[in-house]
């Protein structure tokens, strides 16, 4: 997965505007967000380069998958909380290019001057866009969206303050609520908090829960998924990386105001495939099983080589169904 040419031309026109400024710690700054770092002092050009084409990596999965499971969703506007650079703005519009009202939320002034300036070489939604400056949990009442996106803007609050502020995101969404953090224990722990409340007050899960039911993992165990991201030569000489591509691992959540979930099975791990068939770790229904379909299963077995971790597992009919 590559940038869009559109956010690419705008990040490489921002940075050759700041040339001759130096990009320290891209590896170190990677690793602050997916511990759950903060934004406060980051430098601009080093996000740019090194956080940015791996978050548009993420939520462009997920909202993928939002825009597969409810196809007739077509929202018109959209909160992007937490915004940073406007980064999930530019995935929303790449689904739903309808979006004619979009709003930057961020408690960083330098970010938001940052997201305007990008969403300058964007489309009109984009260019329009209206930056609003306060803090997640702290939303105006009258700030409404049919789409509210955070991405990796939870994992900067203790985890406390995670669940409550999620709800006030809730409060903002007219139809759905997306939340992306980073594919930790920690980053998964918030957002596990997030479902079982948001549950409470009528919140349907789209994904990755395929039920609405209490979540079966426990202990060291979290659920979490990749998204393998092509480098750019930037990314790759800020990284002092060898290989032309970088896997994101990420969580997250889709809840949605009506409907309901889909059920069937998730894929919460890499398949493991051996010899005699490909065996899979699923959620489904409220608990943690393993399915495994032998080679000599024939149509069922053709079906699940075609499955990746983070698939819904749902056979296509009841011929392919181990």
């Amino acid at each position: 997965m590559s940038l869009p040419e559109n956010l690419q031309a705008a990040v490489t026109a921002w940075l050759a505007a700041q040339a001759g400024s130096r990009r320290p710690g891209s590896q170190a700054l990677s690793q602050t967000y997916r511990a759950g770092g903060t934004s406060a002092g980051v430098d601009l050009g080093s996000y740019l380069v090194a956080r940015l084409p791996a978050t548009f990596a993420a939520v462009d999965r997920v909202l993928a998958e939002l825009a597969r499971l409810r196809p007739g969703f077509a929202p018109r506007s959209l909160l992007d909380a937490g915004s940073g650079p406007g980064t999930a703005s530019w995935a929303a519009l790449g689904h739903w290019p309808g979006l004619d009202a979009i709003t930057f939320l961020d408690s960083s002034p330098p970010f938001l001057a940052l997201a305007a300036a990008l969403a300058r070489q964007g489309p009109a939604a984009l260019a329009g866009a209206t930056p609003v400056g306060g803090r997640m949990e702290d939303i105006p009442p009258g700030l409404v969206a049919d789409l509210v996106i955070a991405a990796y803007a939870l994992a900067e609050l203790p985890l406390d303050r995670a669940a409550a502020t999620a709800a006030a995101l809730w409060r903002a969404s007219r139809e759905a609520l997306v939340l992306v953090e980073p594919g930790t224990p920690q980053g998964f722990a918030r957002l596990r908090a997030v479902r079982q409340l948001l549950l409470t007050q009528g919140a349907v899960p789209v994904a990755p829960c395929c039920h609405a039911l209490a979540c079966p993992m426990a202990g060291d165990d979290w659920c979490h998924f990749s998204v393998r991201l092509a480098r750019s030569r930037a990314h790759m000489h800020a990284k002092a990386a060898r290989v032309p591509f970088e896997d994101e691992r990420f969580a997250y959540l889709v809840l949605a105001r009506g409907g309901a979930p889909q059920g069937g099975g998730r894929i919460v791990a890499p398949p493991q495939q051996a010899k005699p068939g490909v065996s899979f770790r699923l959620c489904s229904e409220g608990r943690l099983e393993t399915r495994h379909v032998a080679r000599r299963d024939g149509a069922a077995y053709k079906w699940a080589r075609k499955l990746d971790w983070g698939d819904l597992w749902r056979p296509a009919t009841e011929e392919d169904a181990p």
